[in-house]
């Protein structure tokens, strides 16, 4: 396995995982009453007029599967006859060899070309190019693997997914991940500072359209393409929020977001906070950084904050566990032939003080990682609750036209080999996360970081 283009990201999201601003990705759950009048697996949004009309929240009905599983090895295969018959027309499969099991065989084709004159001879609302057909069927046969956190990147996707890696985003400012309960995206946790937090977005909160267009069904690219755009323009976000009897209407105005994926800083009595917020190539430094200020400075004991962090790449939580774990296994992976391959530590940096780990249902994958093999090691305590329970990694496949698929080749496993991919990784010390006292007050109390603090100190001998 290519450790640099592996991914543990949520969806991404990150991986990944996305970015609205844009990265990576991250989930929750949420349950309401309103079932769709509509045809199945099809979300019928009611009119604004029946909005808050004593129906609750909605959206229990939204949760389908998507039936059926493609063979998506083929797909280059496939790209390769829907480009020769949307543009000459030929079905003629007279002489082609197909394998006796794949799902291309002379009766798709066909049926592909069948397809297109039906869409250019009747289709109403204007005209559609064939490289949009061909992306649409590129994308509709890995949606028909019902996994999502694998999908089709176009050449411009892409190149855009690559560049989010540096660390400067534009758009509001939120990392996007998808709520499993509800197959909607939903908010995972805001940028300090960027849109998204100042107009109020808040973690955990389901994005139901943007700009008046429904996100059920869409991929996490797909929503982050919607919402990031052009400085200074507006996207509006319509939210579903716990607690809220009617959907929130949220304009948010786009613009540059700098993210420093790692934040850090010295608390009282010696101890070190540090801030993950996901897990990118540019982090490894960041890191490294934190970790070299905070001991510089003093530290006896260390606050490692891993919440609403959604993942990254495989390279970045490996290369940033070596710099605290003790000698031994960081993780390991399992792909479908058995083959393993394995991650190790040395030790020689081993962190040397008292460690606590922050966690909540939004620490994904890679952070799951970090976490999972702290907890393995007795190196720390968490403290937080159950983490989201992403056990499994995603791969970037490219191809020669500058297309590429993301897709789960492995399983992944803690350094005591356990996969905690649907179960997460439960806290040590567990600690639900007040949001009415935090976001009711201009203070932000967090309780969360309080406990910790506590618990710290309880280590420190304090």
């Amino acid at each position: 396995m290519d450790e640099n283009n592996a991914y543990f990201d949520n969806l991404s999201g990150s991986d990944s995982g996305n970015n609205a601003g844009g990265n990576y990705p991250q989930y929750g759950s949420f349950q309401g009453s309103y079932q769709p009048a509509g045809a199945p697996g099809e979300p019928v949004r009611p009119p604004r007029g029946e909005r808050g009309s004593g129906k609750g929240l909605f959206l229990g009905g939204l949760i389908t599967g998507i039936a059926g599983a493609l063979l998506v090895v083929a797909i280059c295969y496939l790209g390769l006859y829907i480009q020769n018959i949307v543009e000459s027309g030929n079905t003629d499969t007279e002489g082609i060899e197909f394998r006796a099991d794949s799902a291309i065989d002379p009766n798709l084709v066909k049926k592909l070309q069948t397809l297109e004159d039906t869409i250019k001879t009747h289709f109403y609302l204007g005209e559609v190019d064939n490289e949009a057909l061909q992306d649409g069927i590129y994308k509709g046969l890995l949606g028909a693997l019902g996994d999502p956190y694998s999908e089709y990147y176009s050449a411009e996707e892409l190149t855009e997914l690559m560049q989010q890696t540096e660390g400067v985003y534009y758009g509001i400012g939120a990392y996007i991940s998808l709520d499993t309960a509800t197959s909607l995206p939903k908010i995972s946790g805001t940028i300090a500072g960027a849109p998204s937090e100042e107009v109020d977005l808040r973690a955990n909160d389901l994005i139901y359209e943007v700009n008046g267009v429904a996100t059920y069904g869409m991929t996490l690219t797909e929503v982050v393409s919607m919402i990031k755009g052009p400085e200074d323009t507006d996207v509006n976000l319509t939210i579903v929020r716990e607690g809220e009897t009617d959907y929130l209407d949220i304009t948010v105005t786009r613009r540059k977001v700098e993210t420093p994926t790692v934040e850090y800083e010295m608390l009282e009595d010696g101890m070190a906070y540090i801030q993950i917020k996901e897990f990118d190539e540019v982090s490894i430094d960041q890191f490294a950084d934190a970790l070299a200020t905070v001991r510089g400075s003093g530290m006896k004991g260390m606050i490692l904050d891993l919440r609403a962090n959604p993942g990254g790449s495989l390279n970045a939580v490996v290369e940033m566990a070596r710099m605290i774990l003790p000698e031994g296994m960081i993780v390991y992976t399992e792909d479908k032939n058995g083959k393993r391959s394995e991650y190790t530590c040395d030790g020689k940096r081993e962190l040397e003080v008292p460690l606590v780990v922050l966690v909540d249902m939004n620490s994904a994958s890679a952070a799951e990682i970090m976490a999972g093999a702290i907890k393995d090691y007795e190196l720390g305590t968490l403290v937080g609750t159950t983490t989201f329970g992403k056990g499994i990694v995603q791969q970037i496949k490219p191809f020669m036209d500058g297309s590429a698929v993301k897709i789960t080749i492995s399983a992944y496993y803690t350094p005591n080999g356990n996969n905690i991919h649907g179960i997460g990784i439960e806290p040590d010390v567990v600690c639900e996360f007040d949001g009415k006292a935090y976001y009711g007050s201009e203070d932000r109390p967090d309780n969360q970081l309080e406990k910790a603090k506590e618990v710290l100190k309880e280590k420190m001998g304090k």
